[in-house]
């Protein structure tokens, strides 16, 4: 199922992000994690695509199984960076022999070894060419982009990131995911901002559990997202104990997304990170609310 259709819908959803294994001994591990999550009926399940295609490989495999054996409606994610026009077009083709119609469009992190290099001679510079080369293909995908409810690390500002944005969604985006966020009201602020400037396509919030305070370095890292001073203090006060540290995380998430629900967001993204007692316990805090 597309996933337009499922965002049409008027009520209210959780889905699941989960990542396919580096090697070919964890495949089984991931394998039962993954369907362990599709389980708990999400609204879909994203799979998600290593850093130049490192675990691209295995991303099919796992979006095949969860649509197959628990009949989730699967999102798989597509990268670009440093790739030829040729391994796209390929990537794109096994997408759809596989029967996958939701694609997430991304450029994709740079491979540490190409960091600094010259990327002028490259077929792929940003998203929106991926985008353009789904709708060329055609194949009729739903496709799926990125958006920063911050800033994009490597824009200059945000009104250049929105431009750019805008331009995405008018290459063949029909809906949006945002990166990682821990103050709502830098979402609410970001999508007052979009609408204005015309973007209108359905907005995915996405909400990070951090269950380990060790997490929250990378997690920065990742997206340059604000912590505000609550969850601050959260990951001080127990940061050191794991089990407590794990409940204060789950505890934070759910309420953030309460509050999306109660703002009317219908659909909010987990990225669950292969932790099916995670998202277990998010969904079991929201088991009413959700109906």
């Amino acid at each position: 199922m597309k996933l337009t259709k499922i965002l049409d819908q008027d009520k209210l959803m959780l889905s699941f992000e989960v990542f396919p294994p580096k090697t070919d001994t964890a495949f089984e591990s991931v394998r039962h994690a993954t369907e362990e999550i599709a389980k708990l009926r999400p609204s879909f399940m994203s799979v998600t695509y290593g850093a130049g295609g490192g675990t691209s490989r295995y991303t099919l495999d796992i979006a095949r199984n969860i649509k197959a054996s628990h009949g989730v409606p699967t999102l798989a994610h597509l990268t670009c960076v440093s790739s030829t026009k040729e391994t796209v077009r390929q990537k794109i083709a096994e997408i759809r022999e596989a029967g996958i119609e939701n694609v997430m469009a991304l450029r994709g992190d740079i491979p540490k070894e190409l960091e600094g290099a010259d990327r002028s001679h490259w077929d792929y510079q940003h998203a929106i060419e991926l985008v353009r080369e789904l709708k060329a293909c055609g194949a009729d995908f739903c496709i799926g982009g990125a958006c920063y409810p911050e800033i994009h690390p490597e824009s200059p500002n945000q009104h250049e990131d929105i431009r750019y944005l805008k331009e995405k969604v008018d290459a063949g985006c029909d809906f949006l995911t945002t990166q990682m966020f821990f103050d709502n009201n830098l979402l609410y602020n970001f999508l007052y901002k979009i609408r204005e400037a015309g973007i209108t396509v359905p907005i995915i919030p996405g909400i990070m559990p951090i269950t380990n305070g060790n997490q929250v370095e990378r997690a920065i890292k990742l997206s340059g997202s604000f912590m505000p001073q609550r969850f601050k203090s959260l990951v001080d006060k127990f940061g050191t104990s794991p089990a407590a540290m794990k409940q204060a995380g789950i505890a934070y998430a759910t309420d953030q997304i309460i509050d999306l629900f109660a703002n009317g967001i219908k659909n909010v993204h987990v990225y669950s990170m292969n932790k099916p007692d995670v998202a277990a316990a998010i969904q079991r805090n929201l088991s009413d609310i959700l109906g």
